[in-house]
């Protein structure tokens, strides 16, 4: 007899159950697979931006600080190749190079050669004359042979003496006697040209006043470096009205370059600490004045208040501080391609094809630029070579940069050196639309390099009001530098004549209009 089959029954809800365990359990396998992808992401950019950074500390600490970029091909001979030229894999035969030449044989010419740089004829002379040292009778001197070498003496203080006779009038009691010339320190022992060189060593020498003082120890005079330190702020003091002129002309310019540099200074309510203060430089590069302004802070204060009434082109470097001088009317905030193209340098290590592209592309508007600065080229020929070659390059760069920017990561640093670009593209291409104004603001990086190289010999300021001083001096002394002024001889004349010198005429003694007075010539000799 034959058994029927038994027919398995199914049943729904259990499959179903079933099923949806399987999702479950798939769904949570693809959400912790999902979790470690991000994780992994996150793990990927976190050790390329330490890559990044390491290679950033490594390039501060055993590199080279010049920024200039070396790229490849005609950009290297300063060449200005507009071509959209595409890359391509170079082939064999232009891997290698046979040279074959003749070499015309080197003849030593002693006419030809031009002969050592003569010494400047206001060095004075010393006369040696030196006779052969053989009977010279029946010889006559038919001309001499003069050899010169450059030779020096260490400075030397001396003590000017005013000697004033007293003088008596017959048959009466009434003296009459000289009066002493104003002097900077009333009462005070030191000179104008001391004082200028105390000035001059700190602040353009970067020499501490301990090292001063040991100095002046050797030449046998001994001065407490209090004492010098008063006779700095005594200088200051004499000198503060004409820092307000310089700093009301500067201010009333046109046109501002600005930037911020920190300076430790000793805090008095916290024994052995320090301060974090700011410097706020403000260039103007149509009169090469420099204005240096002391801040405890680096907020929106200190900048507000001196730009309060600036109408005109303001270039910086991208701080979200000067972000607010924009939405002002009347003020045209402008970027500084140096910090654009410095970012692109950085990122050379991440991205070196697209890096090495947006390099190669400035470097061409470089060239224009220094074209100018060399004196190859006017205003006027500077201006129509931006509109015919800068113009359409800086565009080219741009729509680059957009279709690039979102193939990369954008916090590796070459997606932040695209997207800082991009979004000041406009501040970056100001400079296009006016031959007065410069690409970057690099004018402005130059006059902070003193107070640089200075904050590593001194370390710190003693207090909010000698940062303050050294404001003062440093955009004296950075004016002159920018003028090609003889700093000392300029300070030196000025601490002499400004205590009797008209507030009105205080424009004749800053270092882009002065000339120097024949009574301290005189007293400089």
């Amino acid at each position: 007899m034959i058994e029927p089959v038994s027919e398995t029954v199914f049943n729904p809800d259990e499959l179903m159950k079933k099923l949806n365990e399987v999702v479950g359990a798939l769904n949570q396998t693809l959400r912790e697979s999902a979790k470690k992808d991000v994780i992994i992401d996150q793990y990927a950019a976190e050790n390329m931006q330490l890559k990044h950074e390491l290679s950033k500390l490594k390039t501060l600490v055993f590199g080279a600080k010049s920024e200039r970029f070396q790229g490849q091909g005609p950009a290297d001979q300063m060449q200005l190749c507009f071509e959209d030229e595409p890359l391509k894999p170079l082939t064999a035969e232009q891997l290698t190079q046979k040279i074959n030449y003749t070499r015309k044989k080197a003849v030593l010419n002693v006419s030809s050669h031009p002969g050592r740089t003569a010494f400047p004829a206001s060095l004075p002379r010393e006369e040696r004359i030196l006779l052969p040292d053989t009977d010279l009778t029946g010889y006559r001197e038919v001309g001499r042979e003069i050899t010169e070498e450059l030779e020096y003496i260490p400075g030397k203080l001396f003590v000017r003496q005013y000697i004033r006779p007293k003088f008596i009038r017959k048959n009466t009691d009434k003296f009459i006697v000289a009066t002493l010339p104003s002097r900077p320190i009333e009462k005070g022992i030191a000179g104008p040209g001391l004082l200028a060189q105390i000035i001059i060593d700190k602040y353009v020498d970067h020499l501490p006043l301990y090292r001063q003082v040991e100095r002046f120890k050797r030449e046998g005079v001994t001065l407490a470096a209090s004492t010098i330190s008063g006779w700095l702020t005594a200088c200051c003091t004499l000198l503060d009205p004409l820092y307000q002129q310089l700093k009301n002309e500067v201010l009333k310019s046109n046109y501002l370059q600005v930037d911020e540099s920190p300076i430790k200074v000793l805090d008095k309510d916290k024994k052995g600490s320090t301060h974090k203060g700011f410097y706020w430089l403000y260039y103007t590069h149509l009169s090469k004045q420099v204005f240096f302004d002391y801040r405890p802070g680096r907020g929106r204060e200190g900048p507000e208040e001196c730009l309060k009434n600036f109408i005109g082109y303001l270039q910086t470097d991208g701080y979200q501080v000067y972000e607010n001088f924009a939405k002002r009317s009347g003020i045209i905030h402008m970027g500084c391609m140096a910090h654009a193209r410095r970012k692109f340098s950085e990122a050379m290590d991440n991205d070196a094809p697209r890096a090495e592209y947006v390099l190669n592309e400035l470097q061409k508007v470089y060239t224009i630029e220094r074209r100018f600065l060399d004196q190859q080229i006017d205003a006027t020929q500077l201006l129509a070579d931006r509109n015919e070659q800068s113009a359409p390059i800086l565009l080219k760069l741009k729509k680059w940069m957009l279709e690039n920017y979102v193939q990369v990561l954008p916090k590796s640093p070459i997606g932040k050196a695209m997207q800082y670009a991009l979004s000041r593209w406009d501040q970056l291409s100001v400079y296009l639309s006016d031959a007065d104004l410069l690409i970057d603001n690099n004018q402005i990086e130059n006059a902070v390099r003193p107070l640089a190289i200075g904050r590593k010999n001194y370390l710190f300021a003693g207090s909010h009001e000698a940062a303050q001083r050294a404001a003062m001096l440093y955009s004296f002394m950075g004016t002159c530098k920018k003028n090609d002024v003889n700093p000392f001889e300029w300070l030196r004349d000025v601490l002499t004549r400004i205590p009797d010198h008209h507030a009105n005429k205080l424009h004749e003694l800053l270092p882009q209009n002065w000339v120097k007075s024949e009574i301290t010539a005189e007293l400089g000799s």
